[in-house]
């Protein structure tokens, strides 16, 4: 049991809430900022691994409003390269120098008078490049022959250390059982809702930079900064806002820009500003390391585990910054878990790749530790025959042996793990769930249970990060420990009290929780407290250890505050005692009043008595000195360098957690669902229940993303390819459970309150316990991370089903998942004989007509050209320079041209092939085809929008909703010169039934259909797809026409156009036409519209008498687009089944009498005839196994409605 105070152990209410609640918070982007301030914007690197030839900035330079730009070269003249997490003959710099190294990577600095003024400079500023080969697989880069990203490291791997502890050898030669698993943990991020952001001034006059930034420490990062600007550490000033949106350890990477900040500002003699947009934080901040394990257990005949060998490779991407390695070496204390294993032994390797730099995320190092040690766990259970919950609690450390030293040197403070075990299994339910999961399975239903034991380390060892030096280096660096933490309190002359610590918190509480525990010394209501949390380093006390990451607020900042509060109550007692007559030990402080407890009634106010030391300093008791403030620094003995035996004791408190969950996975689609999940922790003394539970459910809801979700995904040339928020799947509170929390108390005997850290274990636990409970259910072994339905029904679904009979389908692109494909063919015929046709194809005129959007065709040799080409998709358009090479040449006959382009969006490349033919009568026939990719990042009336797309053509966008095209204009994807609102306009928000037709202007709100009286029987399909749109604010938002103008394939709305056989509806100026929806949708968000023309409405036939329809879909989260849609509709006239996502465009079929007999090779044959592509979402054969699946279910719910109309 805890023992509470008056507000301690009480969740109280947040005193940050009603700032936050009502839109006042104090952000970066909002702190007041001088009138000449200047505005940063960075070109970054649209290839993985490039020498940088040349960087023409000059009309970059030339643009009104730049002040300056800055290359690679610049930024290095003024500063010196950053701190290396290791030593090793490497550089490290802000901007890219000689080469880029990462997509993403800073190139070149724009500064000017806004940031759409920096926008544009960056757009002319002219980089070259020689493409190099990228290597992204840490194993990979690890090979023989891979290309090195440092030529001056020699390889790739930048750090490797081995360890040995107890006698693993004769541990494994006499076990009775060896288990071993290898496992990759894929790259992700916590995704902060605030981005980064930087104001930097310079103050020449006394070589001062002044810079705040929402960096979150830890603040050994302020002399990696001051060393990289070249100035003493008391002329960097470091600020921090009053408030943070979100962090996660994310943060802590903000520093690299903190340094290009401060230069731009001394180099424009301006302060400068810089927030990072989501795709700059997506592509280019910092995420989780990856990590391949193989781990091996010695197991006796019981069960017990004798021993570990542990062997990591640790990718930490282009650049080792500091406090990487960190990641690797935050948990070495803690590599035997939860259990009681003396023999281990480690390898560490550390490696280089083309990703973006690795740095802190919530957690970090835990989920890569225990998603190997507790699959493997689960392994041993199940090859020895064990119950799995019976081996973890056989191995778990002994409840008499805390404080326990671990074999790698960790001094675990305190715990019950066992009864802690047993008490949740019992309160959680555990049985119930159990038999849940055997009836399941009766019934033939995939349902699994998985378990996971975690300990969770807080309040980091500043120490164990050298752990990866040597003993000999680390004697001649001289020894680093220690987490120490600083807390002052300070009365004012009347008496209230303020708090100030170097927490920098992100929105976790920590003003209410400090005003709990100081209320509480003090006797204070809450309201006479002020804390303030932000970090000036030119003001306040603090240490290298400040800042807020490692969990170690509520152990090590809170009890330097309650340490501090106690050191001002005992002189304040003292001062009470001389004036009630009474000893210091007998004053109680309560109420907002100081009395001794043998006579309340005779009391002092607190105000008063606080307000003598400003007051009346001649009459305080002699030896008090003062009592107007105390500052305590904390650090704990117990945490200690690491020795010679690279024994370290990486952090001071271990919580514990217990786990388990119950799945069921959707047998059709592949769905993981979970079901149950139970998460017990014992987190020391808790604070504030409310927030302790707050901060369990958003670790929990971040380690189902990472479960189930997220991952960050580069192809194999190093492009980036979940670089948006649509590709990068985050889960909602949709997709998240509610989940049960119980809490085992055992406080910790190291800490001023018994507390320890909680915010980050379930980002440790959950992620291995769903996977466990996956792998329960399928009875599988081998499951990565992120379980998607694609890997789920590649598992269960077995081989794939080929084609009844040969599918003819057109020959499309292979493009890249991430890729947009451009496809084109076509024939010409000409009066010229062949020879003279062959020899104009190789001239720079005739290309520039054959390549899709080229323009400025320049030849260099009879086989090589150059040209800016225009490529995109739909409204996704932008200019690349093409480098075009003439190959297979067989004179007179073919040729074949590939391409490579780059641009600000990112890469592409294309290949065509022309082929020429004599005809019968004299002359010559030409036929061509083409393939182009394309990557990367992906008014006042009718007449008046006319006129304007009459006059501007594609130059020109109508927006009525936005859905689709705003978060392209914000992406800088589409870029038109004229924009046109057709919003507001009610002749075009009309929906109005004629002729057995529902006719929807094109700017009808998605929700003002979907509430449309009698939507259901006017027309069933319309009204079971809407609900799949986005969510409830998307279709208030969306328009019905928006999705279907873009011709997105895995849209609800076109699909069923084109499933009803519906119409659009489209006007220029001078003339109407109306086209079927089949001949409407030509490709990949690719339309019949002319550039002049708009849509002024579509048709969808109503619901004739007696029909049926269906319609579902399979998307990764609720709202998004569809991996698979699906629509059916059954009448007398027989079955069509229409099919979105998989294919360019929705395609429609007709089946006949939709027959069950046949009905299996028909689905499939439909599936093999789609040009099913592999994206982040899904796999091809994913698409397909869905569209059979979902087909023949929609086939047979609208065959069944059908007949309940008929009858």
């Amino acid at each position: 049991m805890r023992q509470l105070g008056t507000l301690v152990g009480q969740s109280v209410a947040r005193v940050e809430d009603a700032t936050l609640l009502t839109g006042n918070g104090r952000y970066l982007d909002d702190l007041p900022q001088r009138k000449d301030t200047r505005h940063i914007a960075f070109l970054r690197a649209d290839q993985a691994h490039a020498k940088i030839i040349s960087i023409d900035t000059k009309d970059a330079r030339a643009l009104p409003g730049v002040v300056a730009v800055l290359t690679g070269d610049d930024v290095a003249a003024l500063t010196r390269s950053m701190t290396v997490g290791v030593k090793a003959d490497v550089e490290a710099w802000p901007m890219a120098r000689d080469r880029v190294r990462y997509v993403g990577e800073p190139v070149a600095m724009v500064v000017a008078i806004d940031r759409y003024v920096a926008e544009d400079a960056v757009d002319l500023i002219r980089v070259e490049y020689e493409t190099m080969p990228a290597v992204v697989d840490p194993m990979e880069a690890l090979a023989p022959g891979a290309e090195v990203l440092h030529p001056s490291l020699g390889g790739n791997l930048i750090s490797e250390r081995s360890f040995r502890y107890g006698d693993p050898d004769v541990a494994f030669a006499e076990a009775a059982h060896r288990v071993s698993i290898s496992v990759t943990y894929p790259r992700n991020s916590c995704t902060p809702m605030e981005c980064y952001g930087v104001v930097a001034e310079y103050l020449p006059s006394e070589d001062i930079f002044d810079i705040t930034a929402n960096f979150q420490g830890p603040f050994s990062i302020h002399t990696v900064i001051a060393r990289s600007l070249g100035v003493p550490g008391n002329r960097l000033r470091l600020r921090t806002p009053p408030d943070s949106g979100g962090s996660f350890g994310v943060k802590q990477g903000v520093f690299p820009y903190v340094i290009l900040a401060g230069v731009a500002a001394k180099v424009a003699g301006y302060p400068v500003k810089w927030i990072e947009d989501r795709l700059e934080h997506l592509s280019a901040s910092v995420s989780a390391t990856n990590r391949v394990t193989t781990l091996s257990a010695a197991v006796d005949g019981t069960g017990r585990i004798q021993a570990l060998e542990w062997d990591q490779v640790e990718d930490c991407g282009a650049h080792l910054r500091a406090p990487e390695p960190a990641t690797l070496y935050r948990m070495h204390g803690n590599m035997t878990g939860a259990y009681a294993i003396r023999n281990v032994s480690i390898r560490n390797r550390v490696v280089l790749t083309n990703k973006t730099p690795t740095g802190l995320n919530r957690g970090f190092g835990g989920p890569q530790v225990y998603f190997a040690l507790e699959r493997l766990v689960h392994k041993i259970a199940l090859e020895l025959g064990i119950d799995p919950l019976e081996l973890i609690r056989r191995n778990l450390v002994p409840t008499g042996d805390f404080p326990y030293r671990t074999a790698t040197g960790a001094l675990m403070d305190s715990g019950d793990y066992s009864k802690a075990l047993y008490t949740a299994a019992h309160a959680g339910k555990l049985d119930k769930l159990l038999a849940l999961r055997d009836a399941a399975r009766a019934e033939g239903r995939l349902y699994g249970v998985g378990y996971c034991v975690a300990v969770e380390p807080s309040v980091s060892n500043m120490g164990y990060i050298t752990t990866v030096l040597t003993p000999d280096q680390r004697a001649k660096a001289g020894p680093k420990n220690g987490a120490q933490a600083v807390g002052t309190i300070t009365v004012d002359p009347m008496g209230t009290v303020t708090v100030k610590t170097a927490s920098v918190p992100q929105g976790q509480g920590h003003r209410t929780v400090l005003a709990q525990v100081v209320g509480d010394i003090l006797g204070l209501p809450m309201g006479d407290i002020r804390a303030i949390v932000d970090v000036d380093t030119s003001r306040d006390p603090w240490s290298i250890a400040a800042g807020n990451y490692s969990s170690r607020f509520a152990a090590a900042v809170a009890g330097a505050v309650s340490l501090a509060a106690q050191q001002l109550r005992g002189k304040l007692a003292k001062m009470a005692a001389q004036q009630l007559g009474c000893g210091p030990e007998a004053i109680t402080f309560a109420g907002g009043k100081v009395f001794d407890r043998e006579n309340p009634a005779a009391a002092i106010p607190f105000g008063r008595l606080a307000g003598t030391s400003h007051w009346a300093p001649g009459t305080l008791p002699e030896g008090i000195g003062q009592a107007i403030s105390e500052t305590v620094f904390w650090s704990p003995p117990e945490l200690t360098a690491p020795n010679e035996k690279d024994e370290v004791n990486s952090s001071l408190c271990h919580g514990f957690i217990f786990d388990f969950c119950g799945v069921e996975i959707d047998r059709l689609t592949g769905q993981v669902r979970i079901d149950r999940y139970v998460s017990m922790h014992d987190c020391g003394r808790i604070l504030h229940p409310g927030m302790v539970d707050g901060q369990i459910r958003g670790a929990f809801l971040q380690a189902v993303g990472a479960a189930l979700y997220e991952e960050f995904v580069y192809a194999e040339d190093g492009s980036f390819e979940s670089g948006t928020l649509a590709d990068y799947l985050i889960p909602t509170v949709m997709e998240t459970p509610d989940i049960q929390i119980l809490h085992f108390e055992t406080p910790s005997p190291f800490t001023p309150l018994g507390a320890k850290g909680v915010a980050e274990g379930n980002c440790m636990s959950t992620p291995v316990c769903i996977a466990n409970a996956v792998a329960d259910a399928l009875s599988c072994e081998n499951i990565t991370l992120p379980i998607t339905p694609s890997k789920v029904l590649a598992m269960i679904g077995g081989e794939e089903r080929p084609p009844s009979k040969p599918i003819a389908k057109p020959v499309k692109a292979k493009a890249k998942p991430g890729e947009r494909a451009l496809t084109g063919e076509g024939e010409a015929d000409v009066s010229s004989p062949r020879e003279a046709v062959w020899h104009m194809l190789l001239e720079a005129e005739t290309l520039a007509a054959i390549i899709p959007g080229a323009h400025g065709v320049q030849k260099l040799s009879p086989d090589h050209f150059t040209a800016t080409v225009t490529l995109g998709v739909g409204p996704v358009k932008d200019k690349y320079e093409a480098d075009v090479r003439l190959s297979d040449i067989d004179h007179l006959n073919s040729v074949t041209l590939t391409g490579a382009v780059t641009g600000r969006l990112g890469s592409g490349g294309g290949t065509g092939v022309i082929r020429l033919s004599d005809l019968p009568g004299g002359g010559t026939r030409l036929h061509y085809s083409y393939v182009a990719t394309v990557g990367g990042k992906v008014a006042s009336s009718r007449q008046e929008i006319l006129d304007a797309l009459a006059e501007h053509g594609s130059d020109a966008s109508v927006i009525a909703g936005g859905q689709t095209l705003v978060p392209m204009l914000n992406m800088r994807l589409a870029k038109p010169k004229v924009l046109i609102d057709a919003a507001r306009l009610p002749d075009l928000a009309r929906i109005e039934e004629e002729k057995g037709e529902l006719r929807i202007g094109c700017a009808v709100r998605q929700a003002q259909l979907e509430q449309l009286p009698n939507l259901v029987s006017k027309q069933p399909l319309l009204a079971r797809a809407i609900p799949f749109i986005g969510h409830v604010q998307t279709r208030a938002r969306g328009t019905v026409c928006g999705s279907i103008a873009h011709a997105d394939p895995s849209a609800e709305l076109p699909l069923c156009l084109i499933a009803l056989q519906g119409k659009v509806h489209l006007r220029t100026r001078r003339k109407a036409r109306t086209v079927r929806a089949e001949d409407f949708f030509l490709g990949m968000m690719s339309t019949a519209r002319e550039p002049d023309e708009l849509i002024e409405a579509v048709s969808y036939p109503t619901a004739a008498p007696g029909t049926g329809f269906a319609f579902q879909e399979i998307g990764r989260r609720h709202g998004d687009f569809a991996i698979v849609a699906v629509a059916a509709v059954a009448s007398d006239d027989g079955v069509s089944l229409t099919v979105g996502g998989v294919d360019d465009v929705a395609r429609r079929f007709d089946l006949g009498a939709g027959r069950d007999d046949g009905l299996d090779d028909a689905l499939n044959d439909i599936a093999w005839s789609l040009n099913a592509r592999d994206d982040l979402h899904a796999s091809a054969a994913y698409r397909r196994e869905i569209t059979r699946r979902l087909g023949r279910h929609v086939i047979h719910q609208a065959k069944a409605e059908a007949a309940r109309c008929q009858s």
